[in-house]
């Protein structure tokens, strides 16, 4: 990383952190006196028709690309007066473009029949075998006929669920879409995305999400459909662990009338039909230029911008453009506010608004204006701890070196392995007791609706529970570095037979420190770096679960999503493994059984051994970047 780079951004950072932000009323009166808006319905090849906004500069002596966003979430407001309060990137706008906006097949205004992550089709043989693409590639064909002034290029962006629509228009093959940018794209919601890490159903996120979004649209409509919201209490700990095993969900709170959520319920395992809703395997032979763009503390969809952009790469020759951002972002937080802090943690510097102006303004100038030059880089990446803007010509590092860190006696975090030899007494393993009557929460906080914040939260509540176990190195004496993807690797016994396994990464601060945030002290904050779930029955196979035998070790190895975190001289690394993050995750019985079919009485107590025996040692797998 050339010092030319580092001062550039040292530079812009402090020239977009003394501009003050755009005043939404602003953006709408620039949107009303710069666009003229018109509202079509585009005809798919198989004749259902889609309700698109279309907004135009008004300056018409030139011409302008077309940057399309396609969504599940509607394109509102409606009607040919109503205008959009704000675009997603205000300098986008103001540079000149022709935007689209518009429903996906079956939501909102379209006609037709609504797919949750409607699978891509390879192999089209009539009009009507339509997929995603497909209908991409009619709507372009369509607006490069009946949309005056373009320039013949088309760019289409999109976050989280429009994430995966922007992925499924760099598979819709047409040559005038040159630059796509899947922004936290839902990608495989089995593995990593949403609604399920590892197997492992995320009951919070799918509960409260499609109690609405998954109600069932007789017909076009402008209305959204509400959730639920007889909670009768402000604890979801508390609703959640009340309201029992999964089919209770089915019968007492409305979702049997929820199509995806009992297809959830149908397919505990990664089917064929979960297999067809992950395009990774398709991303072969794109044509566009590729951005994905992600936030490093994404609760929803962390995973998808990792693997879409490691999919890619893997999938298509050297030549093709693809890169990727990632930034100290919550979901979506690099396209609202300013991305300075999240929760009782600051990153030291306004990053949405520079990621905006420096980084996807010259993306889309460049590749459908021939604009600029083409300088940024394979992969940038905010470093958090150090709070640097970092790049890199691949990613991860060439130069990270995977390094495990075992676990040791006493509750020690060292890369010295045990030995092979250590005498059997004192007992090699830590032992809890998962209790799923008493879950591990993932936050210390009474609140109702899922919090952003958690990804950064203070792990110290979970630390003092005899039901987490902790390892930590001594106090660092020089920064180290973790950039790419972290691997648990455990060596676990069980008296059950299943056990679900959460392993966390925890930046430990100095007790010395003196500063506090939102009330709470730093000294000996428990800086919660990365997190993940893992369900146990699914160690070997997603498709072919298995059970325990009690008491017999057996290794439990898992990726958590990739991290690019510096621990600082005086910090410590700190790792906890625990069997509920709760609810975050649904509890899981401890019993090999259908868990979507479980019983309240089905949940049992397991005592659970976490070797770290010369032969058996558990660890984490970091990638440490020597610099």
């Amino acid at each position: 990383m050339s010092k030319q780079f580092y001062l550039f951004l040292f530079v812009t950072i402090c020239c977009s952190a003394a501009l003050p932000a755009q005043d939404a009323a602003a953006d709408s009166a620039f949107i009303r006196d710069h666009y003229t808006k018109r509202e079509v319905m585009i005809p798919m090849r198989d004749g259902t028709q889609l309700f698109t906004s279309i907004y135009s500069p008004k300056d018409q002596s030139r011409n302008y690309p077309i940057i399309m966003r396609r969504t599940p979430y509607s394109c509102s407001p409606y009607g040919a007066d109503a205008y959009s309060t704000r675009f997603q990137n205000m300098h986008l706008a103001r540079a000149g473009y022709i935007f689209v906006f518009q429903d996906v097949r079956g939501r909102y205004m379209s006609e037709g029949e609504f797919v949750d992550v409607r699978p891509f089709n390879p192999n089209k043989k009539s009009p009507k075998d339509t997929d995603e693409a497909s209908d991409t590639y009619d709507a372009v064909e369509w607006l490069l006929q009946y949309v005056p002034n373009h320039n013949g290029r088309v760019g289409v962006m999109g976050i989280s669920y429009p994430g995966f629509y922007a992925t499924m228009a760099a598979l819709a093959g047409h040559p005038a879409i040159r630059a796509v940018s899947p922004q936290a794209p839902v990608t495989d919601w089995f593995i990593g995305d949403d609604f399920h890490h590892n197997g492992a159903f995320m009951l919070m996120d799918g509960f409260s999400f499609y109690s609405g979004f998954g109600k069932p649209r007789p017909e076009p409509t402008t209305k959204s459909n509400p959730g639920f919201s007889d909670w009768n209490t402000p604890d979801n700990y508390e609703f959640f662990l009340r309201a029992g095993a999964l089919p209770n969900f089915s019968e007492k709170y409305g979702m049997k009338d929820i199509p995806f959520w009992q297809e959830l319920m149908a397919h505990p395992d990664y089917d064929d039909w979960w297999k067809a809703r992950n395009p990774r395997p398709h991303l072969k032979n794109l044509k566009p230029a590729v951005m994905t763009v992600g936030g490093l503390f994404d609760a929803e969809d962390c995973f998808g911008a990792w693997r879409v952009y490691e999919a890619i790469e893997k999938q298509n020759p050297l030549s093709m453009s693809n890169r990727i951002v990632m930034g100290p972002w919550v979901h979506g937080g690099w396209a609202r506010g300013t991305g300075e802090r999240l929760g009782n943690i600051s990153f030291g510097q306004a990053t949405s608004p520079w990621y905006e102006q420096h980084i996807e303004l010259p993306f889309f100038e460049f590749y459908l204006k021939d604009k600029g030059e083409m300088d940024l880089p394979e992969a940038l990446i905010f470093e958090t701890g150090s709070n640097q803007w970092t790049q890199y010509d691949t990613w991860p590092p060439r130069e990270a070196k995977p390094t495990k860190h075992y676990f040791q006696q006493g509750g020690k975090l060292s890369a010295a392995p045990p030995s092979a030899t250590q005498k059997p007494s004192p007992p090699q393993y830590d032992e809890y007791r998962s209790d799923p009557a008493r879950p591990v929460p993932y936050t210390q906080d009474v609140h109702l609706r899922r919090t952003r914040e958690y990804m950064t939260d203070d792990q110290r509540f979970a630390a003092r529970r005899p039901d987490v176990l902790v390892y930590q190195t001594a106090t660092l004496t020089e920064p180290t570095t973790v950039t790419g993807t972290i691997t648990a690797d455990l060596w676990v016994s069980l008296s059950t037979t299943d056990a679900d396994f959460v392993v966390k990464l925890i930046d430990v601060f100095p007790d010395t420190l003196k500063e506090r945030e939102n009330g709470i002290p730093l000294g000996g904050y428990q800086m919660l770096v990365r997190g993940e779930i893992m369900r146990g029955r699914y160690r070997n196979s997603f498709e072919k679960p298995e059970p325990f035998q009690p008491g017999k070790p057996t290794q439990v190895r898992f990726d958590l999503p990739d991290v690019a975190h510096t621990f600082l001289p005086g910090h410590k690394i700190m790792v906890q493994v625990q069997s509920s993050w709760f609810p975050l995750a649904d509890r899981n019985p401890q019993q090999f059984i259908n868990i979507y079919r479980a019983k309240d009485e089905d949940f049992v107590p397991a005592n659970i051994q976490v070797h770290r025996s010369g032969t058996h040692a558990s660890g984490v797998i970091l990638p440490v970047l020597k610099r």
